[in-house]
């Protein structure tokens, strides 16, 4: 098995990027301020994405080019018409994110550390005074994380290193665009943009879960509702995002009955090393399932690597933090009259202090 504080792995699911929380670069410390002058200077390099024209290449990011490679205007055009329709349409905050676009010569923004227990699904916390407890520490510079994973190893935890592409300063600044966003198809971009504008528009303190979860909801079914739309459901444009969307819920089930095979793994009455080497034992199987099934499920070929990833407790930690299994989100938005403007309009009277599961539904009982 591969060091996994040596290599970085972008989670294999096409849908919102993942949320490196900025609110703990205000403050003082070394970490705070290494990662606070990277964004600094970054947001200080930044440029009105009105000056973007087509006569500018923008940064040439490493690797294969993307066939959905967008000219200038043409993601100046894209952004300005999604930002309208999350503002217009879904009711979200209107703010200056996204307004501003930086040059980078990488296809991703930072490096995301997360952990977990190696016998069970207890994640591995970090505070921060804004934000609280959250389960990520983000870097970005790769070696930087690679050091905080080392670290989490010597402590005997499972460790996952992941790259994202863009994160939430919460309002402190105004978050920009990135070159390599240029290279995403239409309805990636539209969930990124929605994903992290709900971010801005709806963020509790202390329930990190329950803010991911609804702004992978939200920027999902936002980008879908984007996308036929503006391209209509018969489009090349949508049907490709439902054939991604299609293998993206496809993987998740499969990772979600991996973790069930685990927990219960986990609730046995045995001793450490057991529980151990059965979990290895358990995911290698997977993995074998996985790829022998491959063909009968999966439209794309997206998600192959799964067989290859050193899967452990902190990447299926992940799937248990971001995607909600009970169906939740989707019965309170049927509730809403799958209006998703209403629906947001219910998650912004939330509150930090009780249960935000139990405000959501009371506030849509009350509509």
């Amino acid at each position: 098995m591969k060091n996994i504080a040596s290599i970085y792995f972008i989670i294999p699911v096409t849908a919102a990027a993942l949320v490196l929380l900025g609110s703990g670069l205000l403050f003082s410390g070394c970490y705070t301020l290494r990662q606070g002058a990277i964004m600094l200077g970054y947001l200080n390099r930044a440029v009105p994405l009105e000056s973007l024209g087509e006569e500018e290449a923008g940064a040439e990011v490493p690797g294969e080019k993307s066939p959905y490679r967008m000219g200038a205007g043409d993601f100046r055009s894209r952004v300005l018409d999604i930002r309208r329709f999350a503002t217009g349409e879904l009711g979200l905050r209107d703010t200056q994110n996204y307004t501003r676009y930086v040059d980078i010569d990488q296809d991703y923004l930072a490096a995301v550390v997360s952990a977990s227990a190696r016998d069970s699904f207890v994640r591995h916390e970090w505070w921060f005074p804004i934000t609280g407890r959250v389960p990520y520490k983000g870097f970005f510079r790769p070696a930087e994380a690679r050091r905080e994973g080392e670290k989490l190893q010597k402590q005997n935890l499972d460790v996952w290193i992941r790259r994202v592409d863009a994160f939430s300063t919460l309002g402190w600044f105004r978050d920009p665009l990135y070159s390599y966003m240029r290279d995403y198809p239409v309805h990636r971009l539209a969930d990124l943009l929605i994903h992290e504008t709900l971010h801005a528009t709806v963020y509790l303190k202390g329930h990190s879960q329950f803010n991911e979860e609804l702004a992978e909801f939200v920027g999902s079914e936002g980008a879908r509702l984007y996308i036929e739309k503006t391209f209509g459901p018969a489009s090349e444009e949508y049907l490709l995002m439902m054939d991604e969307q299609a293998d993206q819920k496809t993987y998740i089930g499969f990772v979600q009955e991996l973790i069930g095979e685990l927990e219960d793994l986990y609730g046995r009455d045995l001793d450490r090393e057991e529980k151990l080497r059965q979990k290895d034992e358990i995911i290698r199987n997977a993995q074998a399932r996985f790829d022998a099934e491959y063909e009968s499920r999966f439209h794309r070929d997206n998600y192959r690597g799964f067989t290859e990833l050193p899967v452990n407790n902190a990447y299926l930690e992940l799937f248990r933090l971001y995607y909600d299994e009970s169906g939740f989100y989707e019965e309170c938005y049927n509730r809403s009259g799958r209006d998703l403007k209403k629906f947001i309009a219910a998650a912004k009277t939330l509150q930090s202090r009780g249960d935000p599961r139990e405000q959501l539904a009371r506030a849509l009982a009350a509509e």
